[in-house]
């Protein structure tokens, strides 16, 4: 399915935070204008602490938005944003061109965990690979990561062949 980056809509989404608090959930595309937000979550949920710059990360944003399919999407309440992820569409020559999904970068306030924010985070990436024809949508989490790992598993993925990685 050809698309521009825009044109699919963002989604809202009434999520219970607890049995008095309903927050409407918003996921959507990510603007340079979100990007300290963004790097805050990564460095008080993912990198311990260690973010970029706002310029290295307004850079990259920058050169991250040529690439074809390849978007930073954000779930906020209010004004908050309280999740990010990636989402690469990715263009085959195998599997007879059928494009597939790769999620980078999951990461949830930790305000926020357990609250159904990646969960709705992932039905949205899962929605848009759909809506580009994928034929699967993939993600990759540390070993360590074993609470991730029931929250993927529980959300329908399944566990298929191994990852690997070498550090250059």
């Amino acid at each position: 399915m050809s698309s521009s980056k825009g044109s699919l809509p963002q989604i809202e989404v009434t999520t219970h935070i607890s049995n008095h608090l309903i927050l409407m959930l918003t996921v959507d595309n990510a603007t340079k204008n979100d990007l300290p937000q963004i790097l805050n979550l990564y460095a008080t949920v993912l990198d311990k602490g260690e973010t970029l710059s706002i310029e290295q990360a307004e850079e990259l944003f920058e050169k991250m938005l040529a690439y074809p399919n390849y978007q930073i999407f954000i779930a906020k309440v209010d004004d908050q944003v309280v999740g990010t992820f990636a989402l690469l569409i990715m263009d085959n020559l195998a599997h007879v061109g059928t494009p597939s999904g790769v999620v980078e970068d999951v990461v949830v306030s930790e305000a926020f965990q357990g609250q159904g924010i990646g969960k709705e985070m992932m039905a949205f990436a899962m929605n848009r690979c759909r809506q580009f024809g994928c034929y699967k949508m993939v993600l990759s989490s540390n070993l360590k990561r074993i609470e991730a790992h029931q929250f993927y598993e529980n959300l329908g993925f399944e566990k298929h062949g191994f990852s690997y990685r070498i550090n250059l």
